[in-house]
């Protein structure tokens, strides 16, 4: 694949269709590329079979295809999900080429644009829209090497079931919101479950009569730019405890030690079949309980200020996590532990970007972009935003 566009957009997740839909509504000239075969990657490929979005189906806004079923209220599965984008694809002609790797984006020193090349091809665009999101890399520590062959080791990116996972119990680390996710449907179906907890925090499902998604929504929160963020590197603080199975319910990892998850700290490092975990388990269950604290203290100055109609709610307050030991060192073979899932979330990767546009730390340099940018809620905002750019350029 070769030759000239006017704009090429990198990835056909919800940005890139995004994106494509608002050129289409203006007419520019455009192609997707797709390295995968078919759209939504990480939705197909990156997610769990009994995964449920943790943002309501109302929250489902692509342009042009916003959410229109029976149950707005309700948590889509994800094969829902991926039939979604597959059908917006198709009902929106979305010119999108599959099975095409983009390995770099440079200048196009011979005229304006820039130049893109695909494995053995190469294009040339005036615009380019890199729509790959944040999470290229899975995060395993190198560490993990140390480990037992016996021991059977994977990102939660590549967990399907508890079926699929060899006899045995296992240990979890990460308690973001696939960590803890995983964990819960693990020891819900009869494993022993071992959780190294991080620095994620909680919420509840639904407060005061409203879904807390609902509230991150009419508070403004999830409209914050990055300039309003402590720093740039906060997009990426762990995702908040959540879960949409079953309706939705609270995630609560005190509830966890209840009912007989083994909760730990920092895992530290490994060798052989010892693993050895920081004494800072207590220090992380504070640091989750203060940020639900802090964020049902927020809405209610919020509910309070705009003069709303809601019911007061006290929510329940846990402590067991507080009674677990604190285990530094475990024996994986003696507890038995025969899985290791690793849910510490992925690293961002633009190094196929070859274009003076990063920050320091790698990251893009914005001058827009939301907190709710990544989310099927708010992506469609920015796309349209990044659509009108393109299209106030000359022809």
């Amino acid at each position: 694949m070769g030759g000239y566009r006017d704009t090429i957009i990198i990835g056909g997740g919800q940005a890139g269709l995004a994106t494509s839909y608002h050129l289409m509504q203006r007419s520019r000239e455009h192609i997707i590329l797709e390295q995968a075969a078919q759209p939504g990657c990480a939705w197909r490929n990156g997610r769990w079979d009994s995964f449920t979005l943790v943002t309501p189906n109302w929250s489902f806004r692509l342009p042009g295809a916003w959410y229109d079923g029976g149950a707005p209220d309700g948590f889509m599965p994800r094969d829902e999900v991926i039939a979604r984008l597959e059908a917006y694809v198709e009902r929106f002609a979305l010119p999108i080429a599959y099975g095409v790797r983009v390995t770099s984006v440079e200048l196009n020193k011979q005229g304006d644009g820039y130049l893109v090349r695909t494995g053995d091809s190469l294009m040339t665009a005036r615009n380019v829209v890199v729509a790959t999101g944040y999470f290229q890399a899975p995060k395993i520590p190198s560490f993990s090497a140390e480990l037992p062959t016996t021991i059977t080791q994977m990102h939660s990116g590549a967990y399907r079931n508890p079926e699929s996972l060899p006899a045995g119990e296992v240990l979890v680390v990460g308690s973001g919101q696939s960590g803890s996710q995983i964990a819960e449907e693990l020891y819900l179906s009869g494993r022993k479950v071992y959780l190294s907890v991080g620095g994620s925090g909680r919420g509840p499902r639904r407060y005061r009569g409203k879904d807390i998604f609902e509230w991150l929504h009419l508070t403004g929160l999830l409209d914050r730019t990055v300039d309003q963020l402590p720093s740039p590197k906060a997009r990426f603080v762990g995702s908040t405890q959540a879960t949409g199975r079953d309706g939705g319910r609270t995630l609560n990892l005190h509830r966890f030690a209840r009912d007989g998850v083994v909760l730990l700290g920092h895992l530290q490092s490994a060798r052989g079949n010892w693993v050895r975990f920081a004494s800072d388990l207590k220090d992380s269950l504070a640091a989750t309980d203060r940020s639900e604290i802090e964020l049902v203290e927020f809405i209610d100055r919020y509910i309070a200020e705009a003069g709303l109609d809601a019911p007061l709610e006290q929510l329940p307050t846990l402590r067991d996590g507080y009674e677990a030991e604190d285990i530094t060192e475990l024996d994986l073979k003696a507890a038995g532990i025969a899985t290791i899932i690793w849910a510490a979330g992925y690293r961002f990767d633009f190094s196929l970007v070859k274009l003076p546009i990063l920050d320091d730390d790698g990251l893009p340099i914005q001058k827009r972009g939301v907190t709710k940018s990544g989310l099927l809620f708010g992506v469609g905002e920015d796309a349209e935003a990044i659509a009108s750019v393109i299209a106030a350029r000359e022809q």
